[in-house]
Order: structure tokens, then sequence, then C-alpha cells
């Protein structure tokens, strides 16, 4: 299964989560002694895995690249798609080969698919609960270090959208860059001035957004405002950019931000602390 994100080294990230795991570089290590010293090298298995709850798939293709990195002949049958829903006992992929190897990856492999799946589902239950085609829910950039370019792939299987990938897509003016500026308009001023093409600007106050919006941001960021207040903020943009409501976005709140008329909804929540998804390998010695 070809699987490639733009800025994203599968290899690499395969080679170095193996090599952690295996304890390469220190004192005795470099090997997995558990299976090396109770499963016969010549052993093979066959593995099934699969689904314990309803989840939203992601991350499949990963956790393939991780048995054939240490058993490329491994027989692999992946039997759901990426962004598929499914139910509890629903098998997601079929393993044969090599018993050590298959150990081996189990923990890495399990631990990406667990992961990148808890991150879909909840992405899911928040879509399910907006219920809103009009308006787009957004990841931020509250993701584990190393891990961006999989959490933002497993939001947009989940069925959400990514928000800036870094620092470097999109300026993103917040209070501490307007603290050090002396003020929104003059922030984003600044911003302008640098020749910088998309300017978001985080506003927490409705006086903010005619100043934002005359100095050149691009995007508004509706920071922790309560729906009432978000309807006054659309109204006064008018549809001149993007809106976006961020801040005390839960799923019971979900539903009445995202009805105020803005673009986007934003949940740091979605890849900060989306729990593992519930998700079994069973083998049988061949």
């Amino acid at each position: 299964m070809t699987f490639t994100l733009p800025g994203f080294d599968l290899d690499a990230f395969v080679r170095s989560t193996l090599a952690e795991d295996l304890g390469e570089g220190l004192p005795g290590g470099g090997h997995d002694v558990t299976s090396e010293s109770v499963i016969p090298a010549d052993a093979r298995f066959s593995g099934v895995m699969d689904s314990r709850d309803a989840i939203m798939v992601a991350g499949l293709p990963v956790a393939e690249a991780f048995f054939r990195a240490l058993d490329p002949d491994m027989e692999i049958e992946v039997l759901a798609q990426e962004g598929a829903a499914v139910e509890p006992g629903t098998d997601l992929m079929r393993l044969t080969g090599n018993a050590r190897a298959m150990l081996t990856a189990e923990r890495a492999a399990l631990n990406t698919v667990q992961h990148l799946s808890g991150i879909a589902t909840m992405v899911r239950e928040y879509v399910d609960a907006m219920d809103n085609p009009d308006c787009t829910l957004l990841d931020t950039r509250k993701t584990i270090p190393g891990l961006r370019h999989l959490e933002k792939y497993a939001v947009r299987m989940g069925g959400g959208s990514n928000h800036r990938m870094g620092l470097w897509d999109a300026a993103m003016i917040k209070d501490n860059h307007v603290l050090v500026a002396g003020s929104v308009g003059e922030a984003v001023r600044r911003a302008v001035e640098a020749g910088v093409q998309e300017i978001i600007c985080e506003v927490d106050r409705l006086d903010q957004i005619e100043p934002a919006l005359a100095a050149g941001a691009t995007w508004l960021l509706l920071d922790n405002m309560e729906p009432d207040t978000l309807r006054e903020a659309v109204a006064i943009v008018d549809g001149r950019v993007p809106t976006e409501a961020s801040g005390g976005i839960n799923l019971q709140t979900i539903k009445a931000k995202g009805a105020t008329g803005v673009d986007y909804v934003s949940v740091g929540r979605l890849t900060q602390s989306a729990p593992a998804a519930d998700i079994g390998l069973d083998f049988t010695a061949l």
C-alpha cells in the first residue's frame, strides 16, 4: 500500500520508532530480547488486527510499513479503508510471516493505529455534533512533536480539515504579538509590510475587528466568544474575510458556535488529547 504525506518521511519514522523500541545505541540494546530468546528464528505466525469499538480507521498503511520493515516478504491484507467507519469486531488487517518480526513490530504498529484512529474517531464525533455542512471543523498546532503530519492526516480521515501545518505557511497574530506591536492593527500592518500573504488575526473583542481588517488581515480568529457575540462579529465582518470560532469549544458547545455564521470552528483537543482507539492484534502459530 503506497502511503505518502508531503513533508513526512515514512521510512525515517519507521526506522526511528523501531530503533527506540529496540534500544539501538544503548548498552545491550539493538534487539528484541524476549522474542529472540523465546521464539525460534524460523517460526511463523498469522495475525488479525481488529477494532474492539466503533471507530474511524486511520493509520493502517503506517502499521503495514512497520511489519514490512522487519519482514519484507510478510503477507499483509488490509481489510478496511482509511477514513472508513467500522463497527466493533471489524477485522482491519490480516498478516502472515516471520513470528519474531511480527512480535517486534506489533507495539509500534498498534500504537500508531490506535492513536491515529482515536483522533479520527473524535473528529467524527465533533463533526456529527456540529451538524452543519456550512461550517468546517479545523485542527490546530497542538500536536505531539514529531507526529504533526500523521495527526493532521488522521483529522482528515475523521472528516475534519487542517489549519496551518506550522509556523511557515501563514502568519497567526495572537495576543503576545499584539502586546509587542502595541495594537492589533499595528501587528497586522507589520505582517503586511513584511510581504506575508496569509494573515490570520486573533481578536477577542468586537472593537478589534475593524482595525484588523483595515490593516490587511485575511482571516479572523474569534477567540473565546459566546454565540451571541460571535453572531455580532460575523455581522461586522460581513463576508470580507473568513471567520473562525476558537476557544472553549467542546461537544456540548460546538453546535451553537458553529450555527453563528462562522466559516470555521477550530478545536485543539482533536490532536491534543484524543483517547486511543481500542484495537487489538491476535496471533496464531503456524
